[in-house]
């Protein structure tokens, strides 16, 4: 089925079913009308169930969806339109059916039609010559009584149409998300762009106005210089399509990001913006220094410029998309730590936070696929975000002094809980607790 954002995802269940069936109970009924037949409900359940698929023993038994067999619309239909599809139906040799405990064996009528359509459908069986609801069985069928009386008694007493996996039936449960949805990232580094070909960079170099050295000197676009893509992109947003981008760390690209679903042009746009603080200089309010990107991976995989080969990743939205403006961030604590103590040192702050994400960026650095590294991550936006509180324990002199990621006690239903801790220290008394 079609799944939100794009795209489509395996489902199951009778949520899903159940509108399927229904429909092609429907055409099944209109073809019976159309044949001056009285409609009959319950014939055509009982021919959906005999032209059903059996269930493929050979799956693994976590993927299996399947209860009494596999919808077979075409078989349905073969069935209906042949007009004595009932009668014909019983003169199906009885070895074909996979009913558990039979073992009898039997021969085909001489219906060629019925042989033709069964050798489409071995699946089918005879059980529906026990079924009070197929109808009368015509005299012509030479071989229909020793056929009969050849059954045992336990397939007379039940029509229905009989289990092909007895042993191997899954209940129908409501499909599961998190299975479709793919690998969960949550990675950190700095951004970056690729072309992929030289016929990419080079269509770039074309439609990118000529650069302005300053005193009126025009020189040709150089598509590898970030501020002029930056520029381009602002005023040609739908360009970034075109672009490789790339989650780079220590200059390593390691993920090629291709926003998808409703919101991927408000993450290209996030994806400009970040770039265009990048390359600010360090001592520049809007600097970027590193960015976080949350994404799914999609199995694919891209060929770099450089021949370099990486796997991509989906970016849903624009939540948790976020880029570091230290000097900002420094500025908001120095306001948080003066109010507790004025004779804090602006460039104590500095050194703190910065200590804080280059120990996350460089020590503890990570591709932010498992549900750890995820949290370890994400503590760094948090306490960013949160600059106030983690700035308290700098106001009293502390340092920090290790990062621990430990499965939450507490948790809420369906979700992924982890506890960051922070573990400070005082530098100048070695006595003082953590």
């Amino acid at each position: 089925g079609a799944k939100p954002g794009g795209g489509t995802h395996r489902l199951s269940g009778t949520s899903l079913a159940t509108p399927i069936v229904s429909g092609v109970a429907a055409v099944l009924l209109s073809l019976q009308r159309e044949q001056g037949e009285t409609p009959d409900p319950q014939k055509v359940r009982q021919i959906l169930l005999q032209s059903a698929l059996p269930c493929d023993p050979d799956l693994p038994e976590e993927t299996r969806r399947c209860l009494a067999g596999k919808l077979n619309v075409s078989g349905a239909i073969t069935l209906v339109k042949g007009g004595k599809m009932a009668e014909e139906f019983t003169s199906v040799e009885v070895s074909e059916v996979q009913a558990a405990g039979c073992g009898c064996g039997g021969g085909l009528t001489n219906a060629g039609e019925a042989t033709a359509a069964q050798q489409e459908q071995p699946a089918q069986g005879s059980v529906a010559a026990a079924s009070p609801a197929v109808g009368a069985v015509p005299s012509n069928s030479p071989n229909l009584q020793d056929l009969i009386q050849s059954l045992p008694t336990p397939v007379t007493q039940q029509p229905m149409m009989p289990n092909f996996t007895a042993n191997s039936v899954t209940a129908s449960q409501a499909p599961s998300e998190l299975a479709d949805m793919g690998q969960l990232v949550y990675a950190l580094g700095t951004l970056g762009y690729d072309f992929g070909t030289e016929a990419r960079r080079d269509s770039f170099k074309q439609l990118m106005p000529p650069f302005d050295l300053g005193g009126g000197v025009m020189v040709p676009a150089n598509p590898y210089d970030a501020r002029q893509m930056v520029d381009y992109l602002g005023e040609n947003i739908s360009e970034s399509r075109s672009l490789i981008w790339t989650l780079n760390i220590e200059l390593t690209p390691v993920y090629a990001i291709d926003p998808a679903g409703p919101f991927a042009a408000e993450a290209y746009r996030a994806l400009q913006e970040l770039l265009a603080g990048q390359i600010q200089p360090e001592n520049d309010a809007e600097y970027v220094e590193r960015v976080s990107i949350p994404g799914i991976l999609t199995g694919r995989k891209v060929k770099l410029f450089s021949g370099q080969v990486i796997p991509v990743i989906e970016p849903q939205s624009t939540r948790g998309l976020y880029g570091w403006k230290v000097n900002n961030l420094v500025s908001a604590a120095m306001g948080a730590v003066q109010a507790e103590d004025g004779t804090a040192d602006e460039e104590t702050i500095r050194k703190t936070l910065d200590g804080f994400l280059n120990r996350i960026y460089y020590d503890l650095r990570n591709l932010g696929t498992t549900s750890q590294d995820r949290a370890l991550n994400f503590s760094v936006t948090n306490a960013f975000q949160a600059a106030q509180t983690f700035s308290q324990a700098v106001a009293v002199g502390m340092e920090l002094d290790s990062v621990t990621v430990e499965k939450s006690p507490f948790c809420r239903m369906d979700s992924d809980c982890w506890d960051v801790k922070l573990k400070f220290f005082d530098p100048e008394n070695s006595r003082r607790a953590k």
